[in-house]
């Protein structure tokens, strides 16, 4: 039977080179060795993104509440939380303990793109 591996995200972007510095130097992803012109692939852990370079679309930030792209689960929210800030990311809402039992915050990048960094309270 066929199986299912992982998910790889892909954003659209509109500036390629400028996108995929701002997820290597301010969200600490690596770049993949997979080259194709147009894209980037990136990954953190087992986290994999495509970033595709879409100059004429529209900015992720001015499609309102479906600019949140993705949801990724931590360990160490607060460590990756001080680490982004370290390193110059835009914090659109604070780290916090939610009612719905996790401690999460959300980045948002310099193409519009709001991503949500959680973990379980427990």
């Amino acid at each position: 039977m066929a199986e299912l591996l992982r998910p790889r995200s892909v954003l659209a972007v509109r500036d390629l080179e400028a996108s995929t510095e701002y997820f290597v130097e301010v969200l600490g992803f690596e770049r993949d060795p997979i080259e194709a012109p147009g894209w980037s692939f990136l990954s953190r852990g087992a986290v994999l993104l495509m970033l595709g370079e879409c100059p004429d679309e529209v900015d992720a930030g001015e499609t309102g509440n479906h600019s949140w792209f993705l949801h990724v689960m931590t360990e160490g929210v607060d460590e990756l939380h001080d680490e982004f800030l370290s390193r110059g990311a835009e914090i659109v809402v604070p780290i916090g303990d939610r009612s719905h039992g996790h401690r999460e915050f959300v980045v948002q990048t310099c193409d519009g793109h709001r991503i949500l960094f959680g973990e379980p309270l427990n």
